[in-house]
């Protein structure tokens, strides 16, 4: 139970973005920047999201399935009488190693005919392809291997200004950063009385499987809905990271990550145990099975022909 009120305020360092105001703050003698919760538009029994706790469950199972993500904890963080659960991101920033969003690097891809921001599959795709600081296969495997890891968590905001890489122009070298940004993720905006008639209809967790959260990648203009796509199986290299990521997956692990999160009630670990489980074995093992049960078919076709 940390308690990061007292924390040196990094008064030279500031962060953008949407979701819920953030600090720089010195920890340990370390930069780390506090989220706090953001104001809930869905509202019901909560002023706040869940934000907090999804940054930080999220990015551990990130790194559990071997995709390099920041550094959190949680904590509390006082403000006059008022107590909020933040969580504290380490500043991955090294100077001169500098965070740059890939959305900066595909406006600067002139091929592409939208903006850095836009999230049409087949432009990013193509910025993926032209952009010339690091391997482009190397970055495509890291693209899916993402949205596999995204597709499980279910992230809803997954855009091209949140996630990227690390630049240092002195060296004129580039690395992939660390995933960030993962507080749209695990269905933030519950609250702890909305999730049990969640957990109590199989209706409301079918929905939040099989119809939202989509991605925030686009194709023809249309969000991508994971289950339609991954099942679907349409794109090799979405498929070569399910079965990349696939067999990572193993669900007591990422229980118990859940089970040893602080401050979040019981019914809300239930839930995230539940739902991580649900999309893993409703959109990934099906997927998976059925990429295991077409090589199998193929493999049996060509030994069949050579028989023959």
């Amino acid at each position: 139970m940390i308690d990061f009120s007292s924390c040196k305020t990094n008064r030279f360092k500031y962060y953008g973005g949407k979701n819920g105001h953030k600090k720089g703050i010195f920890y340990e003698n370390q930069r780390y920047m506090l989220k706090f919760p953001a104001l809930n538009p869905a509202k019901g029994n909560s002023r706040y999201t869940n934000s907090c706790f999804s940054e930080d469950i999220c990015c551990r199972i990130f790194n559990f399935l071997g995709i390099p993500a920041q550094e959190t904890m949680l904590g509390t963080y006082r403000e006059g009488d008022r107590e909020k659960i933040v969580v504290a991101c380490k500043d991955f920033e090294d100077p001169p190693w500098k965070l740059q969003a890939f959305a900066e690097l595909k406006n600067a891809c002139v091929e592409t005919s939208q903006s850095g921001y836009g999230t049409e599959l087949s432009e990013v795709l193509d910025a993926i392809s032209e952009q010339m600081i690091l391997d482009p296969l190397k970055l495509k495997a890291f693209f899916w291997d993402m949205f596999i890891a995204d597709a499980l968590v279910g992230n809803f905001d997954r855009h091209n200004g949140n996630w990227g890489f690390l630049v240092n122009e002195q060296e004129e070298a580039a690395v992939i950063a660390p995933v960030y940004d993962c507080g749209s993720c695990l269905y933030p905006q519950l609250s702890d009385e909305n999730i049990a008639a969640v957990l109590q209809d199989k209706d409301e967790i079918d929905a939040r499987i099989f119809v939202f959260p989509t991605s925030a990648l686009k194709i023809e203009g249309q969000k991508i809905n994971y289950a339609d796509f991954i099942i679907g199986r349409r794109y090799e290299d979405c498929n070569h990271a399910l079965k990349r990521i696939y067999p990572r997956i193993n669900m007591d692990m990422i229980e118990k990550i859940v089970d040893d999160t602080p401050y979040i009630s019981g019914i809300r670990k239930r839930f995230y145990k539940s739902m991580l489980r649900v999309r893993k074995e409703c959109i990934l093992e099906v997927a998976y099975d059925t990429l295991l049960k077409d090589e199998i078919e193929s493999l049996n076709s060509v030994k069949l022909e050579k028989d023959q």
